[in-house]
């Protein structure tokens, strides 16, 4: 750790630093020295053993939309869609990474669940997930006459910000969980939490070369990072959900305050003393509950077309 780094021992509480310990026995904090191969290997033990199971009632079914494989979450007749994308910074994961965390959703917050398995690099490169992520939407969107939300964490962010930005009319809400939009590297919590466990600036670089196939990432492309749109105008309303010990808490500010300054409806909710991926933590520690807790809340709000903001 050098001078500048924040104390993590105080920072993070003792059911944090419990569950960054469980995680670490299967996912190392190095993983991206990995082979892709062996990434995916651990990424997907560790979902696996974090995996909390289904709440009582839920049904699924694996279709396709637009042609990419899905997997839909229902407890009955449900009016709105929630499509999530997962994260893993476009490399690992897939339907079953975040499986009860669609399916809980869908209990919590009443919803449609339907989680999108779009391609991942480096076998796709960009914009070969983010037209994977579309493509779903739009299939969805026809398949579903009633209001549509858009979700996601970490790289799964920023792909429903951006199919977000592409079909902004068709779009009731959005709920960003420590997504990736493409800030500015140079200040706030890329500086502040550099270094910050379970997901470091150094992994960032890695996810974002990967992206693109090794070349220089497009500049001023929404697709790629959506805080890089020049029209922010007409995004439904937004809660972006982020973690303070994550290099990408910053991204939820400036892009809330883009939003804002567009005249749009958005808020950004930092929990204080939770990390990148803190999702998983929700069954073993009270902020990682709480933090859960933001989301169900945030996405039952916009479900219902209301902002309590």
């Amino acid at each position: 750790m050098s001078g500048s780094d924040p104390d993590y021992g105080l920072l993070l509480d003792d059911e944090v630093r419990a569950y960054i310990a469980r995680g670490a026995e299967f996912y190392p904090p190095d993983a991206v020295d990995l082979t892709i191969a062996q990434q995916r290997a651990v990424y997907d033990a560790m979902c696996s053993a974090f995996h909390a199971g289904h709440p009582e009632g839920v049904e699924t079914w694996d279709e396709p939309y637009g042609g990419v494989p899905c997997r839909r979450y229902e407890t009955g007749a449900h009016d709105v869609t929630l499509i999530y994308y997962h994260g893993g910074g476009f490399v690992v994961g897939g339907l079953l990474s975040h499986d009860d965390v669609c399916a809980e959703l869908c209990t919590r917050a009443g919803v449609r669940v339907i989680s999108v398995d779009y391609r991942l690099a480096p076998e796709t490169v960009f914009p070969g997930c983010y037209n994977d992520a579309k493509a779903a939407f739009d299939a969805i969107a026809d398949a579903y006459t009633g209001p549509i939300v858009m979700a996601g964490d970490s790289a799964g962010g920023n792909l429903a910000a951006a199919v977000t930005h592409h079909a902004r009319a068709r779009v009731a809400g959005a709920v960003l969980v420590y997504p990736g939009l493409g800030g500015d590297p140079t200040k706030g919590s890329y500086i502040t939490h550099a270094n910050a466990p379970e997901l470091t600036t150094r992994d960032m670089e890695f996810y974002k070369t990967i992206r693109t196939g090794g070349v220089t990432p497009p500049a001023d492309d929404p697709r790629f990072a959506p805080l890089h749109d020049s029209d922010f105008t007409g995004l439904p309303p937004t809660v972006i959900v982020t973690a303070q010990c994550d290099p990408l808490s910053s991204d939820g500010e400036s892009y809330r305050d883009a939003l804002i300054a567009a005249g749009g409806r958005a808020v950004w909710l930092e929990e204080a003393g939770l990390v990148h991926g803190c999702l998983r933590s929700r069954h073993m520690s009270k902020r990682g509950a709480a933090f859960f807790d933001r989301v169900v809340d945030a996405t039952t709000a916009l479900a219902q077309g209301r902002w309590p903001y």
